[in-house]
């Protein structure tokens, strides 16, 4: 009278293997559910029973007990709606027990004995094959995404409690969802830099952080483009490779992001959340906790337009995520990690008026407001940025007759080219924003000329340790912009020049 049904559980955006144990024993009728079951794990108890006498099942009117083993996880969502059913159906004796072998089955079910999509399938399916599992069950919905994790798992999709019992009897088939099927994906429209008119200093710029994955701050007056660059930065991104593609889709997944029947996501991410967001927002949290805008932007850009006006505690949260490429958030019974390696992209004013750099309009501001404006982004987070930009009006001669400039995708081979070269240097993966300090020893070594100006560049604007080591990695990937194997004074001259806010703060304390 004991039944074992594997599935599985979603932790951050890995897969915990989960055995679901039915056992039916005499004593008055009801259902237990153990094994740290959130709400709506328990509520399931009311929705299998409907299900089953939904299909023409009898419920057993024994005492029946649930475990979802490993006991000490907390098991949240209604993924465990179908596994329980198909447990409550083995222990009753109307299915063989052995028919459940090698495979794992998640999903919820409705009143009817409908089957319906879930959150975190392609995070069960990618842990399948690590667990012996072959065949894969899920809601229809989620087959597309389920299928890209593995080719050699065998992934079915299911729209109801019956057909999965006529395909565990043979009396009918689930179709199989292969990876080929899965691998249109989702995307957004890509705008083309090729638009914007004038800002061709900028556009280099853009290019230098795309290829070495930088951090970005634009400061300039309302309507000079800050907002139009960025958002036109994606388009000179390189496209995403299978691993990152499997881990935007997994973090996507677990948020409930991912449309109904799509495959795996092939556009890098681009998250732009408004200045109201919380720290759970942006950092990930709730319950259950979910990723925030930091993870959901991994291997993309996280744009912060008006960065000021966004609350001192939430951008301090991002301060350790740029460094380490993720966020651990730790509760009171469990520690989720998120994966976090974004491009942050920030735009603001120069000032509360927006016009201490507009040559045609005067700033009314006094040097207090205006520090303490600034004041609002703190040291340590200025010091993550790599590259400060000052964004300039266009004129409207240049906005109505300009040379529209190179288009994104002639930017973006030059963009792949660079992108390789780390890379060779750095292995799969690498890219100079993450060179530690001895790969920067190697492989950012400036030339005489170049050290003696990243010296006086350093006691004359006041750089920390950090700030020089972002310059070299700036200097690096314009480097490999360039095709070069070393770092002369003319690409480290370029990535100085980068560093606006910090010139900025020379200038005032000399003033």
């Amino acid at each position: 009278m004991l039944a074992r049904v594997q599935s599985g559980a979603v932790s951050g955006i890995r897969c915990v293997p989960v055995r679901v144990e039915v056992h039916l024993a005499s004593g008055i009728p009801s259902m237990s559910v153990v094994g740290l079951p959130q709400s709506a794990v328990k509520e399931g108890r009311d929705r299998v029973r409907a299900a089953l006498e939904h299909t023409g099942f009898r419920f057993p009117p024994r005492r029946i007990t649930v475990n979802l083993a490993p006991a000490d996880l907390k098991k949240e969502g209604s993924g465990f709606d179908l596994p329980v059913a198909l447990g409550l159906l083995v222990a009753a004796g109307d299915l063989p027990r052995e028919i459940l072998e090698g495979r794992a089955f998640v999903g919820e079910l409705g009143l009817d004995g409908q089957v319906r999509p879930i959150r975190g399938a392609l995070a069960i399916a990618r842990s399948c094959r690590k667990e012996g599992i072959h065949t894969l069950v899920v809601p229809r919905e989620n087959g597309r995404e389920a299928a890209a994790a593995d080719p050699e798992l065998e992934v079915l999709g299911a729209s109801s409690l019956s057909g999965v019992v006529g395909h565990l009897e043979g009396s009918e088939a689930l179709p199989r969802i292969t990876a080929s099927a899965a691998a249109s994906g989702t995307g957004e429209l890509e705008l083309d830099l090729a638009e914007v008119r004038g800002h061709e200093g900028v556009k280099r710029a853009l290019e230098v952080a795309a290829a070495g994955s930088h951090n970005v701050l634009m400061m300039g007056p309302p309507g000079s483009g800050k907002t139009m660059l960025a958002r036109r930065l994606p388009g000179i991104l390189p496209p995403l490779e299978r691993e990152e593609a499997l881990e935007v889709t997994t973090i996507h997944s677990v948020a409930g992001l991912l449309p109904s029947d799509a495959g795996i996501v092939r556009s890098r991410p681009f998250r732009a959340p408004h200045h109201t967001v919380s720290r759970a927002g942006l950092a990930g949290g709730g319950r259950p906790v979910r990723p925030g805008e930091m993870s959901l932007a991994h291997h993309g850009i996280l744009f912060l337009d008006e960065l000021p006006e966004f609350s001192r505690g939430v951008l301090e949260t991002l301060r350790q995520p740029m460094e380490a490429g993720w966020i651990s958030l730790v509760r009171a019974r469990e520690r989720v990690h998120f994966p976090a390696h974004f491009t942050l992209v920030a735009a603001m004013n120069p000032c509360p008026c927006g016009h201490l750099t507009d040559p045609d309009r005067p700033c009314t501001c006094d040097p207090t407001r205006v520090g303490r404006y600034r004041g609002r982004i703190s040291g340590p987070l200025r010091d993550r940025i790599d590259l400060h930009l000052e964004v300039t009006p266009v004129s409207y001669t240049h906005l109505r007759g300009g040379d529209p400039g190179e288009s994104a995708e002639v930017i973006r081979g030059r963009v792949v080219e660079a992108r390789r070269r780390q890379h060779r240097r750095l292995g799969p993966g690498g890219l100079n924003a993450n060179m530690t300090p001895g790969q920067l020893e190697q492989h950012a070594a400036p030339d005489a000329a170049g050290d003696d100006l990243l010296g006086s560049a350093s006691r004359r604007m006041g750089l920390s340790a950090r700030g020089v080591h972002r310059i070299l990695k700036v200097a690096r990937t314009i480097a490999d912009l360039d095709g070069s194997d070393r770092v002369s004074r003319g690409h480290l001259a370029e990535a100085i020049q980068y560093r606006v806010l910090d010139r900025e703060r020379v200038r005032a304390s000399r003033g």
